[in-house]
């Protein structure tokens, strides 16, 4: 309900805002300065409409008369409206003309605000309303608060540049939001804290009311918080007290299928009925939303789903049972998999699997649901072909189960002899295929490299899959032992067989590998453009690529750090980490890392060591071989050891680590640090030259160099001429420190490497300013701005609060360029929603914060 109070200026009981109202520009700013008659809000219940329009009314200028209507969502009769409205404006009459001409003939700019106008369809009241709108008097401005959209002739208005309406979307909090409302958290923790309530909130206006209420217990850890009365008496009241029996039901049968469509609903709750449902429920506002802005299906807004299905737990086996017999009907494999195992029908489950591929477990959580499955049911059911045994090895192999998956593969065993010599063969082939990954994994080069010729060489055209995993292997072998010529040879030839094949999620596999080569190049602006197209393709894909998004963004976070972008950085790290321990996969370790770096960039090392604690905890928890994380978790402590002058553990560590590279049985780096050990070798270096323990420190160091530069390593290259500027340095050389330093900064400039300057000012602050470098490097205009001028052009306008149809038409281009410009915009600067977008480019001075 609206508090309501009277006002001496105004006439009539007018609203009052909440104590705890945060008051928002960047909503109230447009709607203030929007010229169109009629301002509609429609948007769900919580949403805070309510609140915005008030803010509006209480801005309304002191010769401008204001009426507010409580309509509080009761269906009315025309008449009982009619009455209502004549009533706040004091007119004798309450017939429709009498409206009609009192409105007409207003002589004082009024503002008319109805509020929470009726909630049940009326065709008659809305065709009513339709008409007041249409009365075209310049004084008169409406303000329409709606749970769901009337029936109006709202394409005459836009046309007509009469209509302005603010997207649901737009009502929600973003962090910079929530960090206002939570003052009480200290400022290292608010921003995590306000990013886990959005997590869980969705921003919705409500739910990060209720989180606050209930302690912020939904900020306090990844997981299930618990039940929350505040939230579930808030749906009953708010939602479910609102809507008839059948459509209650229907509802929550629907907040627990990921998505559904018209058809679906016909199906689970009959012929002429489920669709009517479904179109009753999406009318009146009850938190149906596009899934994954598919044109095609829908789903229960996620925070109030999630909610549900805690609470609730199952929504009935026999409801899935029926979702995956339609599913499977539609060939949709996908669905009909996440369904069978909702309804615990393992057996279906498992025969469903015939039709996935290795792109199905980039899909979605299908690493994770194949995981459990396997544990649930064991091998007799899930390692019954070869084919369900590619795929449970591939899930244990992204997982990090290196154990497990050795065993998996020695299943195949079982299914030898073939029939035939030719598909011998081929079992044979995808067999060194899974198990050159796995040596590949555990950091066996030589064996691998033996195990994926010998598979390419065997393979049909057929297990171009199988095909593909060996080249990337390959490439990933040659960008370990600085071979960058063979590693592009092998990641082109990947890239064409993928394109041949028309597999995006493949291509966007392979992209990484290129990115990582690049990188080596000293090209991170060019991989940077690379993975921002890869990832907007594969934001169209119907089924979200998870695993790989997650990849992809944590090494757009490697590149964003790489050139000086913390803030950048650090919202891919985050966006990568949660999808990355979302679908079970080991590199999650580098989103902790990367935040690390970010932390201690800023000099907050107990932060940046709490990241490192974390991410060994979850390897641990895992169970995933220390041969995956030890060397790179001691390699970066070593290196903040370095910065806060804890050389003597730095030179112990590194020893120790360097050891595991070295000698008859060396290892190879992990694939996803090909830069490892150069670094620990380094980094060796200058501990050592600290303590005053190394031996011939220069001429290492320069072999080092000179190898980098026979390898064209140019990141290297720089990384390398800071350090020999560094321990000459320290040798009291400042003929040669002054020389490489100079290299290096030429290298930093040309190939945007700020983190590499960035690391020397944290181990040595006065170095520069010694050696007659005072002015520090910025990144230049591009580095910090990586939007283009028609993409900021865009941003500009969401900035203002216009819709998308709204921006096309100030711009002059379709509604779809509008929805690529704003793609690729989320993209570059790590965000998912406009306001996000919005709050990162203020923060970064992209647009005016006016």
């Amino acid at each position: 309900m609206t508090a309501m109070t009277l006002s001496l200026d105004r006439p009539g009981p007018l609203p009052r805002l909440s104590a705890h109202h945060l008051s928002r520009d960047r909503l109230t700013a447009p709607l203030l300065a929007s010229s169109a008659r009629v301002k509609l809000l429609c948007a769900p219940a919580g949403s805070g409409k309510t609140a915005l329009l008030t803010e509006c009314l209480l801005r309304a200028p002191t010769h401008c008369r204001v009426y507010w209507l409580s309509l509080a969502g009761a269906s009315l009769s025309v008449v009982e409206f009619q009455q209502r409205l004549a009533c706040a404006l004091g007119l004798a009459a309450a017939d429709e003309p009498a409206l009609l001409e009192a409105l007409a003939r207003l002589q004082t700019p009024t503002w008319l605000f109805l509020d929470d106008y009726c909630r049940v369809p009326n065709p008659e009241l809305d065709r009513l309303l339709d008409r007041l709108l249409a009365v075209r008097n310049p004084l008169l401005n409406w303000w329409l608060g709606s749970r769901r959209r009337p029936s109006c002739n709202w394409p005459r208005l836009l046309l007509d540049d009469e209509l302005y309406e603010c997207e649901a979307r737009a009502l929600a909090f973003n962090e910079s939001d929530i960090e206002q409302l939570i003052v009480h958290v200290v400022p290292p923790q608010s921003a995590n804290t306000a990013r886990r309530i959005i997590q869980r909130s969705g921003g919705w206006c409500a739910g990060v009311r209720i989180a606050l209420l209930d302690g912020c217990q939904w900020a306090t850890g990844e997981g299930r918080q618990g039940r929350s009365a505040t939230l579930l008496d808030y749906l009953q009241h708010e939602l479910f007290n609102t809507l008839p029996p059948e459509l209650v039901e229907a509802w929550q049968v629907l907040a627990h299928l990921p998505r559904f469509n018209a058809s679906l609903c016909e199906h689970l709750f009959g012929a002429g009925e489920g669709a009517q449902w479904l179109h009753a429920l999406q009318d009146m506002g009850c938190f149906i939303e596009p899934w994954e802005d598919s044109p095609d299906w829908l789903r229960v807004f996620v925070p109030l789903a999630r909610a549900m299905r805690e609470e609730q737990g199952s929504a009935g086996r026999s409801w899935h049972r029926r979702a995956c017999q339609w599913f499977t009907a539609e060939e949709d494999w996908q669905g009909a998999f996440e369904q069978a195992l909702l309804a615990e029908e393992f057996e279906v489950a498992v025969s469903l699997l015939q039709h996935f591929s290795f792109e199905h477990l980039f899909r979605r959580e299908n690493v994770r649901l194949l995981l459990s499955l396997h544990e649930r049911q064991g091998e007799e059911l899930t390692l019954g072909t070869p084919q369900l045994v590619g795929l449970i090895t591939a899930a244990l192999l992204f997982a990090g189960r290196f154990d497990q998956a050795a065993s998996c593969i020695e299943q195949l065993v079982r299914f030898t002899p073939q029939p035939t010599a030719a598909l011998q063969r081929q079992l044979l082939a995808r067999w060194q295929a899974q198990q050159g990954w796995l040596l590949h994994l555990q950091g066996r080069m030589e064996a691998a490299r033996t195990h994926f010729i010998e598979a390419l060489a065997e393979l049909d055209s057929d297990a171009w899959a199988a095909r593909l995993l060996c080249l990337s292997g390959l490439t990933q072998q040659a960008l370990l032992t600085a071979d960058l010529d063979g590693a592009q040879a092998f990641n082109r030839e990947a890239l064409c067989l993928a394109r041949a094949q028309g597999s995006l999620l493949f291509e966007g596999l392979l992209e990484l590998d290129h990115a990582q080569w690049l990188e080596q190049r000293g090209a991170p602006q060019r991989a940077e453009s690379l993975l921002a197209d890869i990832h907007e393709l594969l934001c169209r894909q119907a089924d979200r690529p998870t695993p790989l998004l997650g990849r992809i963004a944590l090494r757009r976070g490697r590149l964003a750090l790489c050139q000086g972008q913390d803030g950048l950085a650090s919202r891919f790290f985050q966006s990568g980490l949660q999808d990355c321990l979302h679908s079970q996969d080991k590199r999650a370790l580098y989103g902790f890392l990367g935040l690390a770096q970010v932390a201690a960039n800023q000099r907050d090392y107990a932060q940046a060591f709490d990241r490192l604690r974390d991410a060994e905890r979850l390897m641990q928890q895992r169970q995933i071989p220390d041969t995956v994380y030890r060397s790179a978790l001691l390699q970066i402590s070593s290196h903040f050891w370095l910065q806060q002058g804890r050389t003597t553990l730095a030179c112990e560590a590194l020893t120790r680590v360097l050891r595991h590279y070295r000698g008859p049985q060396a290892r190879q780096a992990p694939p996803a640090t090909i830069e490892l050990i150069a670094r620990i070798e380094y980094q060796l270096v200058i501990a050592e030259t600290y303590l005053q323990q190394a031996k011939h420190p220069l001429e290492r160091l320069k072999a080092l160099l000179d190898q980098a530069q026979r390898d064209a390593r140019l990141a290297l290259e720089a990384e390398l001429q800071l350090a020999i500027c560094e321990v000459a340095d320290l040798m009291g050389e400042t003929a040669l420190a002054k020389s490489a330093l100079q290299a290096g900064l030429e290298l930093v400039k040309r190939c945007h490497l700020q983190q590499a300057l960035c690391e020397l000012r944290l181990r040595q602050p006065t170095l520069l300013s010694r050696l007659g470098e005072e002015e520090p490097l910025a990144p230049s205009t591009l580095d910090a701005n990586p939007l283009s001028v028609r993409e900021l052009e865009v941003l500009s306008l969401i900035a203002q609060g216009n819709s998308n149809q709204q921006i096309a038409e100030q711009l002059f281009i379709s509604l779809h360029t509008v929805k690529t410009h704003a793609r690729r915009i989320h993209s570059k600067l790590g965000v998912e929603r406009r306001t996000q977008a919005v709050a990162t480019a203020k923060k970064l001075g992209l647009i005016s914060s006016g």
